[in-house]
């Protein structure tokens, strides 16, 4: 009797530790990548660590990996503003070509990607990331600061800013 108690002990510790340690979508089950940038792996192109480097309120620099998922068609990015009502707008940027199956880093070499709204270092804003397939990628993207770590002195919003008097020197 005792033996038929302690099989049955047994049984139960071993199947109470098989089933607490099993089920569905644990977090070793789904991407994650760790970093301070955003992650959108919904359309033909992912946008990854993509974040707006910012060295004073108003103004930074869009900076992104954009890793094309078509193996075969060569996809192009084309544009980025503010989502869901945030006024939010890029400087005019000629479009970004993104091999098939490869990889661009719009920080090296740098695409100046400069943004102008209503944001500081330390928000979150939302972007619409727009693809010459017709694609949109809603995405919500920190502002970090342009002083540092690897974000460091990439905001090129003051470099593309031109006044009067530079263009009067430039006349000159």
């Amino acid at each position: 009797m005792q033996l038929r108690h302690l099989a049955t002990g047994a049984a139960v510790i071993a199947l109470t530790a098989s089933l607490s340690s099993c089920g569905f979508d644990y977090a070793t089950e789904r991407d994650y990548t760790p970093g301070s940038g955003a992650n959108s792996r919904v359309g033909t192109v992912d946008v990854l660590s993509a974040v707006v480097v910012s060295a004073e309120e108003g103004s930074g620099t869009f900076v992104a990996s954009l890793s094309n998922n078509d193996a075969d068609t060569e996809q192009t990015f084309t544009g980025v503003s503010g989502g869901q009502d945030a006024t939010i707008t890029a400087a005019t940027f000629d479009p970004v070509a993104i091999a098939p199956g490869g990889l661009v880093n719009l920080a090296e070499p740098a695409a100046n990607i400069v943004l102008e709204g209503d944001f500081t270092s330390g928000d979150f804003v939302p972007l619409a990331i727009d693809f010459g397939n017709g694609d949109r990628v809603m995405i919500e993207v920190p502002v970090v600061p342009d002083d540092v770590g690897y974000w460091a002195g990439m905001d090129a919003s003051g470099s593309t800013t031109t006044t009067d008097a530079d263009t009067e020197a430039d006349a000159s």
